[in-house]
């Protein structure tokens, strides 16, 4: 399964607590910490400053108290604690799957399920909400999708078709229709 994760597992970027203006790096590899940091400073003596960089295994960050105190002052105790579950190979798999193949996964869930998994992160909260997921949900309720559907679908969304119900969807479908063909006459 590690084969699976890129070589780059997470990177995040930041600025130093107030008052410091000194910008930072946090980068995880499969097999490293990278922390970077570049010195800000209008003070002279500080000015020629060179970039910094600490390179650890994920074994001794778990063993550098100091390193984990910067990165939680800078990036947040959420942030460490992210950090340590990847130090230790504690991998987020179904957060790393793309887009298209989780809303494979997503369409085939009971509503009850969707609505639960949207309030898990915001990724999930973006796919949840998706024209194409809900597309895919039309697709496998109904028997057919018709052009007029699609256009409709295009104009309100997949979500909408899909709670409307069918004496509201051919309403509208007939209102679109009419619509259309008073503005072919206008033209």
């Amino acid at each position: 399964m590690a084969s699976w994760l890129p070589e780059t597992l997470f990177e995040i970027v930041g600025q130093g607590p107030a008052p410091s203006k000194d910008y930072y790096q946090l980068l995880i590899t499969r097999s490293q910490i990278i922390f970077r940091w570049w010195k800000i400073s209008l003070r002279s003596e500080f000015r020629s400053a060179k970039p910094g960089e600490t390179k650890e295994t994920h074994e001794d960050f778990l063993k550098n108290s100091h390193l984990q105190v910067q990165v939680a002052l800078i990036f947040g105790a959420r942030i460490l604690d992210y950090v340590f579950n990847l130090c230790e190979g504690k991998f987020d798999y179904l957060e790393r799957l793309s887009h298209k193949l989780l809303i494979k996964i997503i369409c085939y869930l009971d509503l009850e399920d969707i609505a639960r998994l949207a309030q898990t992160s915001r990724r999930f909260a973006k796919l949840c909400k998706s024209d194409s997921l809900w597309e895919q949900i039309v697709q496998l309720a109904c028997d057919t999708i018709t052009p007029d559907m699609r256009a409709l679908a295009k104009d309100v969304c997949w979500r909408q078709v899909f709670f409307t119900n069918k004496i509201q969807l051919q309403r509208q479908i007939r209102r679109k229709k009419r619509q259309g063909k008073q503005d072919k006459k206008h033209a």
